[in-house]
């Protein structure tokens, strides 16, 4: 943030990746996108990347290809002259919603062999935030070692576990916890549920 901005009291629009994995919680995605197109006036720019695998889990999961409608720019995910794919870019932020196992395996493991793992390689090594919206139970000993490698490198495990005491009434209020969290976490300003305590 430069001294003007810090002095006019606004912060920078934040740019931001959201890699979609193939792990079940396409609704997870769905809603954070959609989330993301209210919030445009805090954000300068939105790059998605989806594997295969997302794709076919988000028709089967949600009965329609809508991500295919959202105003954001996607990449093919083995797109390596993508933005992002660079730290010059200054992308500041990177969801993957859901994340998989294997694709938390393979970030904590510096293996950079698609545009998704890459572009988290590139958020970690240049100390921005990388958020991972893990997504499978039960969980392993390897997923637990590679969810600390990831945070000990500065990353944040953000689980989709939702929440219930805002009392959700639909599936979509449920996910949308999680979601909120996210948002949260990225550093946008959002309304939602807080709580008070009983």
């Amino acid at each position: 943030m430069c001294v003007s901005e810090v002095a006019e009291g606004k912060s920078m629009k934040r740019k931001i990746v959201v890699a979609v994995t193939g792990a079940s919680g396409a609704i997870y995605a769905s809603l954070l996108l959609k989330k993301l197109v209210q919030l445009q006036n805090q954000i300068a720019e939105v790059g998605v990347v989806m594997s295969d695998n997302a794709k076919d889990v988000w028709r089967f999961e949600l009965d329609n290809d809508d991500y295919t409608k959202l105003p954001f720019k996607f990449y093919a995910k083995n797109d390596f002259m993508a933005p992002f794919a660079s730290g010059s870019a200054k992308f500041d932020t990177m969801i993957v919603v859901p994340c998989s196992m294997g694709t938390l395996g393979r970030i904590a493991g510096g293996i950079s062999d698609d545009l998704i793992t890459r572009a988290a390689d590139v958020v970690l090594k240049e100390r921005r935030k990388l958020i991972l919206v893990a997504r499978d139970t039960p969980i392993n000993l390897i997923h637990i070692r590679n969810m600390a490698t990831v945070t000990e490198a500065g990353g944040i495990i953000c689980p989709a576990i939702p929440s219930y005491y805002s009392k959700p009434q639909t599936i979509e209020e449920l996910a949308m916890t999680v979601v909120n969290r996210v948002i949260d976490l990225a550093g946008l300003q959002n309304e939602s549920y807080e709580w008070k305590g009983i």
